[in-house]
């Protein structure tokens, strides 16, 4: 708490928040119930993509994280062209500006260190180092909680994410994949901590919830078309990945299973829409989720679970729902091994119906045990949360007279990393 006298800790919370991604507000959904629990002193605003949801939906102010609002639309115009780039500068000043009125600035989860899905370095990569470099100069820490990283081929966007991160004053990885993908671009990980991922942290819906029609299998879809490097390969693969769902979701129906359709982000529903259209059957139906929350509920109420974005995933994981992971990156895979369901992965990329359905059957052949698997599972994830939490205040929140922990070795390789972490192990 906040003794008479003293300034109010003031924190931000930054990323593309309110944009229509359920996963990214879901984990900003975990550092502000984190922070209304051990900090209810400090006073919490965002940058953040959709400041109007952010402020109606979780009550604290917030500002348009870009200047320019065509941002991620594709610039063919002179005129837009010529705007994108004014934005990039306006933006420097406008970033730089937000970070010195806060002593914290927090990232909360999501990938923002990775580019399995399709990015342009000038996007949010750009507006990441600008954070980064923006705590840096005027002495504000800058954490990356629980974020997710992999592999980059993209030199430019690679180069900036690196920065990025040796930049940020506290780093934590929802995977340990995460952490060395950034070990492997010469960021010194010996400090950084994994946890699980935040939405782990989120409440699970009340055990009396009113269960969903015999047999229910949520499918969750998403508007896939491979990763950064597939952009030649974008429509075939989206094309594969629309078909095979489509064709497992209709063997579900010829069986007389009900199917509900999940999705995690507002750009999916043109894939639900496809799907219902192709199948035709009043036993495929489409959920309307407007938060983690809602997936919850909707995943908790059925007997098995089906899914593509790594958040669908988390909440079927986190209710404890038998689930199968259409993976189409190393961090689904991850998260479905961590949670011991390693064995029910089947790539997005090559959706094969016949296949996934006898993986689904195995699955549900073993759904009590997998259920009690599941609830061990998340109850270790609870104490590991639970740790994280303890280090972020350790990290941001020194009690008086006490220095921050925070990390100052940022320009490393690889090599030096590894030899300044054998010699923290060697130190008595």
């Amino acid at each position: 708490m906040t003794s008479a006298g003293e300034t109010p800790v003031r924190v931000g919370v930054f990323g593309l928040l309110g944009s229509g991604n359920l996963g990214n507000d879901g984990s900003l959904e975990a550092v502000l119930g984190y922070l209304r629990a051990r900090h209810p002193e400090a006073v919490v605003d965002a940058l953040c993509g959709g400041p109007e949801v952010v402020e109606d939906r979780y009550g604290i102010p917030a500002t348009r994280l870009h200047w320019y609002r065509g941002e991620y639309r594709t610039a063919s115009r002179a005129g837009a062209i010529a705007g994108k780039g004014l934005g990039k500068l306006v933006d420097a000043f406008r970033t730089a500006a937000w970070v010195r009125r806060h002593d914290v600035v927090i990232v909360p989860g999501m990938g923002v260190l990775e580019a399995t899905l399709p990015l342009r370095p000038w996007g949010f990569p750009y507006a990441l180092f600008l954070l980064c470099a923006s705590g840096r100069l005027s002495g504000a820490r800058v954490a990356l909680v629980g974020v997710g990283a992999a592999p980059i081929a993209n030199r430019s966007t690679r180069a900036l994410v690196r920065r990025s991160a040796r930049l940020a004053a506290y780093r934590s990885y929802r995977d340990v994949q995460s952490r060395d993908a950034m070990r492997a671009m010469g960021v010194d990980t010996a400090r950084d901590e994994v946890h699980p991922d935040l939405a782990f942290a989120l409440p699970a819906p009340p055990a009396d919830e009113p269960s969903g029609p015999p047999g229910l299998v949520c499918v969750g879809v998403m508007d896939f078309h491979g990763g950064d490097d597939d952009r030649d390969r974008a429509e075939e693969i989206h094309r594969r990945y629309l078909d095979g769902t489509t064709r497992f979701v209709r063997a579900l129906v010829e069986d007389g299973r009900p199917v509900r359709l999940l999705t995690g982000d507002a750009c999916d529903a043109p894939v639900v829409t496809a799907i219902l259209d192709a199948v035709d059957s009043p036993l495929v139906t489409a959920a309307e989720a407007a938060s983690l929350a809602d997936l919850m509920k909707e995943t908790a109420a059925a007997d098995a679970v089906v899914a593509t974005r790594y958040h669908n995933l988390v909440c079927a994981l986190r209710v404890g729902a038998p689930t199968l992971a259409l993976s189409y990156a190393a961090k689904s895979d991850a998260l479905m091994a961590e949670m011991g369901l390693g064995a029910y992965c089947h790539p997005a990329r090559e959706v094969d119906a016949d296949r996934l359905l006898e993986q689904f059957r195995s699955l549900e052949r073993r759904s009590a045990k997998l259920r009690q698997t599941l609830a061990e599972r998340n109850r270790a994830a609870a104490r590991r949360l639970d740790d994280q939490f303890t280090a972020l205040t350790a990290a941001l929140f020194p009690s008086p007279g006490r220095t921050p922990d925070t990390d100052d070795d940022h320009d490393t390789d690889p090599d030096h990393a590894r030899a300044q972490a054998r010699t923290r192990q060697e130190t008595p």
